[in-house]
């Protein structure tokens, strides 16, 4: 590509142009070179772009941690700079290759130890050792936990293990305190308090909650009141609770009424609804009177018969001879006997249902509502062109009203049983009384642009752009391109061959074969004497014979048009 021929057809046309052109193209120019310079400009200065040739090679590192660090780098000769507090940046092509050989020597040390302490064995540690150990790696897992939580920036863990003991009477419960400092303008919830605390009591045996104690960097004890915390707590979330609710019978309220009265700008609802947030439950025991015989045992004894009679008694004669009956019998004789014996137990199974309830989270106790609904407006009969627009307000019947009280009712669950009261009134609303009175030309036009135009706001900002553009397209780049177009068929004539070659069109050309015909004469030894004549001659000759050959059809033509003209006025005469 010729950027010099291009850059003189450039020149050209803009000097073709008019001076408003000019400004314009020249005030679009310097707008997007000075945003290009703005963009450099910006870049350069972006903290991204900043310092490129350094990279972070530790952050949050504690003061002791950043002084082993700078050492380090001193002692290997590598270039540093601290932007900011416990920060370091390095060469970005030695940032890694540091940062690993600095992390092999232990720098920087982590602030907690855990049961890391545990990967070496040491031979002939004592059991109090280990003990030491262990309590050290718990106090440091839990520190480490602790340091997870977004409000803390750094912890401390404290446990007091006392040794176990054969007695109860002399067992002493574990404790444990824990130190946190917070970062600025941040601070624990109760929930987190309660959390820390919990955690630390489940991390070791015997600990309760109540033996560890939580403070800050200022010194102040954190959840001590753990018990008005929960309550406040458990109140607020009764009172969102409660508010939730109230809003959500409101909407009801409003959404049902809002298509009769004309938009929910025109009903006002508010609901109170008393809750009963007690904890209740209840057991119960069921026995049913339809007894079951579980188990029955009977027993029966029966003996018929005579049986000897047994002989006994004080030694002596009668004990001897036996009883003998009042006739002097002897009494050995038998005597007739029949024994029965029945007994009988049955077991029965008593049935009971026993049933715990639990009352729900918020038992609703009352609901009050109030609801104030807008009347009607009509238009007043125009007694004349000013008063054509006014509107009279009328109010709502009773019936409307008992259909009002009835919907708002059955939206809400109204029940009188309950003591649910339902409370509706008319009044006017000076705010649609305002919206449908008398409008100026002004408030009219006003509330037409509103309504009819603001809707379509987003859609008219494109179309405002488009006309931009067009404006921009129809007044600078179209006369433009007409010039540039212009331009090129001008070139395109001047390219284009003639017949005829005139002194003033072709000096430059003329000039040039005659330079080039001395060069090829003197080059030859030819005299400098020739003819200007013949070399004009001899320039269209050769003209015409290039535009014979590449155009051999106009040519010919053009040879028959002259032959026509020059035989009309023979055939005429």
């Amino acid at each position: 590509m010729d950027f010099k021929a291009l850059f003189s057809q450039l020149v050209i046309v803009f000097g073709k142009l008019t001076q408003a052109q000019k400004t314009i193209i020249g005030a679009a120019v310097a707008g997007i070179i000075g945003f290009l310079i703005f963009l450099v400009v910006y870049t350069s200065d972006s903290p991204s772009t900043k310092d490129e040739g350094y990279q972070v090679l530790f952050e949050s590192l504690t003061p002791q941690d950043a002084a082993q660090v700078v050492a380090q780098l001193e002692k290997d000769k590598i270039p540093y700079k601290i932007p900011r507090d416990n920060v370091i940046e390095v060469p970005k092509e030695v940032v890694y290759k540091e940062r690993i050989t600095i992390a092999s020597m232990g720098i920087p040390k982590e602030g907690h130890v855990g049961f890391e302490l545990f990967d070496k064995q040491e031979f002939g540690a004592t059991n109090f050792d280990q003990e030491v150990k262990f309590r050290r790696a718990l106090e440091g897992e839990l520190a480490r936990s602790i340091d997870s939580l977004s409000p803390v920036e750094k912890s401390s863990v404290s446990l007091a293990l006392p040794k176990e003991t054969l007695f109860v009477s002399e067992e002493v419960p574990p404790s444990a305190s824990v130190m946190v400092q917070l970062y600025e303008d941040r601070k624990l919830t109760p929930k987190q308090i309660r959390g820390i605390k919990k955690l630390v009591a489940a991390a070791v045996p015997k600990l309760k909650t109540e033996n560890v104690t939580l403070i800050n960097s200022d010194g102040e004890s954190l959840g001590d009141s753990d018990s008005d915390a929960m309550m406040g707590e458990l109140s607020q979330m009764q009172q969102q609770y409660k508010t939730k609710e109230e809003k959500k019978q409101e909407e009801k309220i409003i959404n049902v009424l809002a298509p009769f009265i004309g938009g929910k700008d025109r009903v006002v609802a508010k609901v109170t609804i008393e809750y009963d947030f007690s904890e209740q439950s209840s057991t119960s025991e069921k026995y049913d009177p339809e007894n079951v015989v579980r188990s029955e045992q009977t027993s029966e004894e029966k003996r018929d018969g005579a049986s000897p009679a047994a002989v006994g008694g004080v030694p002596g004669a009668v004990s001897n001879i036996g009883p003998s009956d009042v006739n002097g019998s002897s009494g050995l004789a038998g005597s007739g006997e029949k024994y029965e014996k029945t007994t009988g137990t049955t077991n029965f199974e008593i049935s009971k249902t026993v049933s715990t309830t639990k009352m729900e989270f918020a038992r609703i106790k009352r609901i009050t509502a109030a609801v104030v609904v807008d009347g009607k407006y009509e238009a007043k009969k125009a007694e004349s062109a000013a008063t054509g627009d006014e509107m009279a307000y009328v109010a709502l019947d009773q019936t409307q009203l008992d259909a009002i009280t009835s919907l708002t009712k059955q939206s809400i669950g109204i029940d009188d049983a309950r003591g649910d009261l339902v409370t509706v009134r008319n009044f006017e609303f000076q705010a649609t009384k305002g919206s449908l009175g008398s409008k100026d030309a002004a408030s009219k036009t006003s509330a037409f642009l509103t309504t009819y135009i603001e809707p379509f706001m987003p859609v008219l900002k494109y179309i405002l752009v488009a006309i931009i553009l067009f404006i921009a397209y129809k007044k600078v780049i179209l006369p433009f391109a007409d010039r540039m177009l212009e331009f090129t068929r001008e070139e395109e004539e001047f390219e284009k061959p003639i017949l005829e070659i005139s002194d003033d069109e072709d000096e430059d050309l003329v000039e040039k074969v005659q330079q080039m015909r001395k060069k090829v004469e003197n080059q030859l030894g030819l005299g400098e004497g020739f003819n200007e004549d013949e070399l004009k001659y001899d320039v269209l000759l050769e003209k015409i014979r290039e535009v014979a050959e590449e155009r051999p059809d106009e040519i010919a033509s053009l040879i028959q048009a002259l032959i026509n003209e020059e035989a009309a006025p023979l055939r005429n005469t």
